[in-house]
């Protein structure tokens, strides 16, 4: 078997695949996408780490790859789908280097309060400038902590080592769990009001892109400083740029840039900026930690099929993952799903598994519902393997109950989340082998595919309301290739799942929920 390792790996990670009897490696890292597209078919298995960009086009050409092993956290360089549908196990290292990138946070914020980066540069050149570059005390300054998953948790305490007082937002954890960790859980625009210094430490989403931004700025503390040591793009350069010319911040310091490398950036312009080239994972323990777990991994599944960190493969013999598949998949939807329909942190879930799935260990498909309702919380943090022990950190009760009858299907999986405001139901099944639908959201029966460009929208059910949605849409040259209607039971309200052809831009979904009859109107990614 041959593996392949197309990007810079520790050492003793590719030792470990030459010492192992029955494998070859070959290390050929820079490959341009034409290169490797030439020789990634005559491989097993394949370690990136970020640069390596695996495509659906790539894949095309992996006739013989089993799987990809990522040497770190990420995979935005990596088309989970595409592998997915090709049967290929993509697995990362989660953990790997989490008090790696914590530490990187605490010294960047070190080095930005007492100018260090500033007063080494102008020392070298011969000049002696103590009093231009007086800094400030930490101690019991106040830091803001965005986002208390592996790394911000980390933060956080090592901050209350430092005799600084520590508080924290996370909308998807409990304030209850927050306070348990001895930390203080405030809003986010108290955080934003009481904070001296604020590091964000959240996954790049959708909803996250652009996060701290002018809005965010205004909101601060005079004098503030940021730090972001967690993805580019989370904080928007040109509004943190104008924030602290104006002197609203006092400074920042980035690990992480909107495009890497950053090129010519207006933000180097700034004496009160420390930036460092993505350096949070580089340390060499972080290193040989994610080489030594990512070449164990891959070893482990050539040789005895032992899936370990997969995000989208659950570990299961490859007989029970065959009978299991189309269920896994709809599973991680149906959570994909409520996540997206919940408010608030996750306090309980519920599983149903109703009428015949013919003896099945229905387990791995309660792990795939997990998984997919924290993965819009954590990315890449959570897998088939960690997404159970993950929803015991946050608190989240998890019950499952099973019932031999479905009444209108062959069998039924229903799934209900619960928030402290509020709580959602999806049910879901199998038609024929392989073809997964959505049956039921909370009162609304329809049938819904889980694929493309969606929309979810409650309106009133009265004449000209599907109109006005379908008339707004070709107005800005939106076409529905699906629309599924549902009623609820009361028969007073619609739910209307539509699929386009092109993604609903942020301005179509603001006219559509201006619409009379239009109660709401939210955008679905999978």
């Amino acid at each position: 078997m041959k593996v392949l390792v197309s990007d810079n790996l520790g050492d003793i990670g590719v030792q470990m695949f030459q010492k192992e009897e029955g494998i070859e490696v070959d290390v050929k890292t820079g490959l341009a996408p034409d290169e490797l597209k030439k020789i990634i078919g005559e491989y097993d298995a394949l370690v990136i780490r970020s640069a390596t960009k695996v495509t659906e086009d790539l894949l095309s050409s992996a006739k013989r790859l089993k799987v990809v092993g990522r040497a770190g956290i990420g995979l935005d360089n990596v088309d989970i789908p595409a592998a997915t549908k090709r049967g290929i196990a993509v697995m990362n290292t989660p953990g790997g280097n989490v008090i790696t990138t914590a530490e990187h946070a605490i010294a960047m914020m070190l080095s930005l309060t007492r100018k260090i980066p500033t007063g080494t540069s102008t020392l070298k050149q011969g000049k002696w400038e103590k009093k231009k570059l007086q800094g400030r005390e930490i101690f019991n300054k106040v830091l803001g902590v965005i986002g208390f998953g592996k790394i911000g948790s980390i933060v956080a305490d090592r901050a209350r080592g430092l005799k600084m007082r520590v508080i924290v937002y996370d909308p998807y954890v409990t304030p209850e769990n927050i306070e348990k960790a001895g930390f203080q859980s405030v809003s986010l625009e108290e955080l934003y009001k009481q904070s001296d210094y604020i590091t964000i430490h959240v996954p790049k989403l959708n909803d996250t892109v652009g996060f701290l931004n002018k809005k965010a700025f205004d909101q601060m503390k005079d004098g503030a400083m940021v730090i972001n040591c967690a993805r580019g793009g989370i904080v928007n350069e040109s509004d943190l740029y104008a924030a602290i010319k104006s002197g609203k911040i006092a400074g920042a310091a980035l690990d992480v840039f909107e495009k890497e490398p950053p090129g010519d950036n207006p933000l180097f312009e700034l004496d009160n900026l420390v930036c460092t080239p993505h350096l949070g994972a580089s340390t060499k323990e972080a290193q040989t930690n994610v080489a030594v777990q990512v070449a164990a991994q891959i070893i482990d599944f050539l040789k005895n099929g032992t899936i370990m960190n997969a995000v989208n493969v659950p570990s299961v013999t490859g007989e029970l993952l065959e009978k299991l598949r189309p269920y896994l998949s709809l599973a991680n939807q149906m959570g994909l799903l409520l996540a997206q329909l919940s408010e608030g942190p996750l306090k309980e879930i519920t599983i149903e598994y109703a009428g015949d799935f013919q003896g099945l260990d229905m387990a791995p498909v309660t792990t795939a519902v997990l998984k997919g309702i924290l993965t819009p919380v954590v990315k890449d943090d959570v897998n088939f393997v960690n997404a159970s022990s993950i929803a015991n950190e946050r608190g989240i009760k998890v019950m499952e109950a099973t019932s031999q009858d479905s009444k209108e299907y062959l069998n039924l999986i229903t799934v209900k989340a619960a928030t402290p405001s509020t709580a959602n139901t999806v049910s879901g099944t199998i038609f024929g082998k392989n073809d997964s639908r959505v049956v039921k959201i909370n009162d609304f029966r329809l049938e819904m595919v889980l694929e493309g460009h969606l929309a979810l929208i409650y309106n009133v059910d009265k004449p000209g309301s599907i109109g006005q949605i379908g008339s707004t849409l070709g107005k800005h040259g939106v076409n529905i290739a699906r629309m599924q209607v549902g009623q609820a039971e009361d028969g007073e309200r619609n739910i209307i799942f539509l699929c386009t052809d092109t993604a609903i831009s942020d301005e179509v979904i603001e006219d559509l929920r201006s619409l009379t009859l239009v109660k709401s109107v939210t955008p679905l990614k999978f």
